[in-house]
């Protein structure tokens, strides 16, 4: 092998472990997302329900940029939205997005069967652009409810 051609194969491998590694390292830290989620948990775990549902819905603790909370009992009743309080008290276990998906009963399959953890994609209108994008919902499960964190991508 000639020695340039050697550094470079070298260089490249060291690059490619240095970007697997920070990929790792990302994964291992969470998202901003899953963070939020497990926050909501502890709060509602330390203050209730109903005083969590105010908070997520008209505080300000739980709101960053396009991030918010989402708050729903295994009915598909809404608790709270930090993003629309209009949806607060309705039934939304039919919810579907404009390709037919059903929302709700994604986020409440996986609290249901994995306690936590990301939904498929899914669209639905980010409150920052006013635009329909795809989004998944990372999902926490609170007794028979969760708590759930969007991303739009």
């Amino acid at each position: 092998m000639k020695p340039l051609s050697f550094i470079t194969s070298l260089l490249s491998a060291t690059a490619l472990s240095f970007m697997m590694a920070g990929a790792v390292q990302a994964a291992d830290q969470g998202t901003a997302a899953e963070a939020m989620a497990k926050k909501a948990v502890a709060y509602i775990k330390a203050h209730g329900p109903e005083k969590a549902a105010e908070e997520f819905t008209n505080g300000k603790s739980f709101k960053d940029r396009d991030l918010y909370i989402s708050y729903l009992d295994f009915t598909g009743k809404m608790l709270a939205h930090g993003s629309n309080p209009k949806l607060v008290g309705k039934e939304l276990i039919g919810l579907k997005d404009p390709e037919g998906k059903l929302m709700v009963q994604m986020a409440i399959e996986v609290a249901k069967t994995k306690g936590h953890g990301w939904t498929e994609n899914y669209k639905f209108k980010n409150p920052t652009t006013e635009k329909l994008q795809e989004k998944a919902m990372y999902v926490e499960r609170v007794d028979n409810s969760y708590v759930g964190v969007g991303i739009y991508k």
